[in-house]
C-alpha cells in the first residue's frame, strides 16, 4: 500500500462561513487558515495547495482579550525613510473592520507560494451578509 499524493487538478475545494461576532481574534484566524491550508482534510499534503474557500462574517464584532483594544498596535512601513506608522487596534476595528482579521489570518499561513495563493481564498465582511450564496456554503463551527 502506497502513500496518496494529492495532484493540484485532483483537489476538490468547498466553502466555508465562520461568523466571528463575540469570538476571540486570534481562535477565529486560526480556524480559518487550518481550513485555508487544507489541514482538516485526511488527503493534506504540504506540497499540494488543497485548501478550500473560507468566509468570514461579523468582522467587526470580534473580541480582543485582555487590554489588547488599547494596547495593540498594528505598524506599516509606506516606504518612505522614517516613515513607520502605527495604529491602534481600536481605531483600526473602527476604520477598517476587516483589517486586523485580515492580517491575522496571514500571520498564520506560511511565507510562499501556497501560502499566497491560499490568501486569496479568504473573503471577509464587516457585517453579517456575503455574496456567495451561489457557492452554497457550509456553516464551520469550532
Amino acid at each position: 500500500m502506497s502513500t496518496f499524493m494529492p495532484k493540484a487538478g485532483q483537489v476538490s475545494r468547498k466553502w466555508y462561513v465562520i461568523d466571528a461576532a463575540g469570538k476571540p481574534l486570534g481562535r477565529v484566524a486560526a480556524e480559518a487558515a487550518v481550513l485555508l491550508r487544507g489541514k482538516h482534510k485526511p488527503t493534506f499534503a504540504p506540497h499540494v495547495d488543497c485548501g478550500d474557500h473560507v468566509i468570514i462574517i461579523n468582522c467587526k464584532d470580534i473580541v480582543l482579550t485582555g487590554r489588547k483594544m488599547e494596547n495593540k498596535i498594528y505598524y506599516r512601513f509606506t516606504g518612505y525613510i522614517g516613515n513607520l506608522k502605527s495604529t491602534k487596534a481600536r481605531i483600526l476595528l473602527k476604520s477598517k473592520p476587516t483589517r486586523p482579521m485580515e492580517l491575522a489570518v496571514k500571520g498564520m499561513l506560511p511565507d510562499t507560494t501556497i501560502g499566497r495563493a491560499a490568501l486569496t481564498r479568504l473573503r471577509l465582511y464587516a457585517g453579517a451578509e456575503h455574496k456567495h450564496q451561489a457557492q452554497s456554503p457550509e456553516t464551520w463551527e469550532f
